[in-house]
């Protein structure tokens, strides 16, 4: 039976058998016998799904059952940080050297990073030099829910205005080929900063700065669905944001 859904998705993605064989280092015949019904392996599986989204369940049901997946998602979960104040700094140098194929973050600001790492800009313009690709969402400076973020957290304009420092921090990396720096006007349920297979996830607090609240360091297991529950959240939003400039 063809899989439908995996041909509608690439078609809506614009993105063809040639483009998803050439992504996922295999055959086009391959990537035919996927549409025709095969089930690929679990490495090609998370190519796909970062490149059209959705969880691989959405596309190829069958590949787990629910209590195997219950059991996957929860060991997922490496390390539960009650505040993003307790993640050691190296751990957040660590993700960033070591991620070779993707870095995705979504955040309002998060200029934290820049003020530990002053070098981030030379590692991530590095890392894109040699085929990593690097998105990031800042929050709208100008935008309503920022400015809704900044009430909550009695803050004021303190958040819009940390989100225009982390702009003139990302700035100079904009125009690199591999690198996209993006704003986006949504509500952030989650700071999210994923790295390869890898991620933290800031959870928010109503009220509360981010700094104060959890972060979950989660890892992509095959037939798991909390790593990719983050980032099918992050490939919403990015599609809702648009290129700063």
């Amino acid at each position: 039976m063809s899989n439908e859904r995996l041909r509608s998705a690439m078609a809506a993605a614009r993105i063809d058998i040639d483009a998803i064989a050439s992504s996922a280092s295999v055959d086009p015949k391959t990537v035919q016998r996927w549409l025709n019904g095969r089930v690929p392996h679990a490495r090609h599986r998370w190519k796909l799904v970062d490149l059209l989204g959705e969880d691989e369940t959405y596309y190829w049901p069958q590949v787990a059952t629910s209590a195997r997946a219950r059991a996957a998602s929860e060991a997922e979960l490496i390390t539960l940080y009650p505040q993003r104040a307790y993640v050691p700094p190296d751990l957040w140098a660590r993700m960033f050297r070591r991620a070779k194929q993707s870095i995705d973050v979504l955040v309002y600001a998060a200029v934290f990073l820049h003020e530990q790492q002053p070098d981030l800009n030379d590692r991530l313009r590095e890392l894109a030099d040699h085929g990593c690709r690097i998105r990031i969402a800042l929050g709208d400076p100008q935008g309503t829910c920022v400015e809704a973020r900044g009430r909550e957290e009695r803050f004021g304009h303190g958040i819009a205005s940390r989100c225009e420092i982390a702009l003139m921090h990302y700035r100079p990396l904009i125009g690199h080929p591999r690198v996209s720096i993006h704003l986006h006007d949504t509500t952030l349920y989650n700071s999210i900063f994923r790295f390869d297979d890898e991620a933290l996830i800031n959870a928010h607090v109503w009220g509360a700065n981010a700094f104060a609240a959890p972060v979950l360091h989660v890892r992509r297991l095959a037939d798991g669905h909390l790593f990719s529950t983050y980032t099918q959240s992050f490939e919403a939003v990015w599609k809702e944001s648009r290129p700063a400039a």
